[in-house]
């Protein structure tokens, strides 16, 4: 079962990816432009050009997952660091649920796509 603790590391990375890629193209992406370990147990979230499509990996002890979220309307509100280091900045889980459910993390309110039902 896939769950995730609040002392999980999460990382984004800030500029957009091939979303063609699987495991080893994001593998490669992590260690080769993020500079990180993906066998971490860090979760490591890119997304597309147009930021409608997104991708995480994340290794959970025994293999490797790779999640895809496509919207069908409107985009991800994808943060922008001004302390940007090897590509990528670091959220903590609490900020990545706020990106996945539609929440404008600058403005701190709900993109116009986005509904409850």
């Amino acid at each position: 079962m896939l769950s995730f603790s609040g002392s999980l590391k999460v990382f984004v990375a800030v500029e957009p990816c091939d979303m063609r890629c699987g495991f080893n193209g994001l593998h490669n992406a992590v260690s080769n432009q993020l500079k990180e370990d993906p066998k971490s147990g860090s979760l490591f979230a890119f997304t597309n050009k147009s930021r409608t499509l997104l991708k995480i990996l994340y290794w959970d002890g025994s293999g490797l997952w790779v999640l895809a979220k496509r919207l069908e309307k409107g985009t991800f509100s994808w943060p922008k660091g001004s302390d940007v280091r090897d590509g990528k900045i670091r959220l903590s889980s609490t900020a990545l649920a706020l990106l996945l459910d539609g929440i404008d993390m600058r403005g701190g309110c709900q993109r116009p796509w986005y509904e409850i039902k």
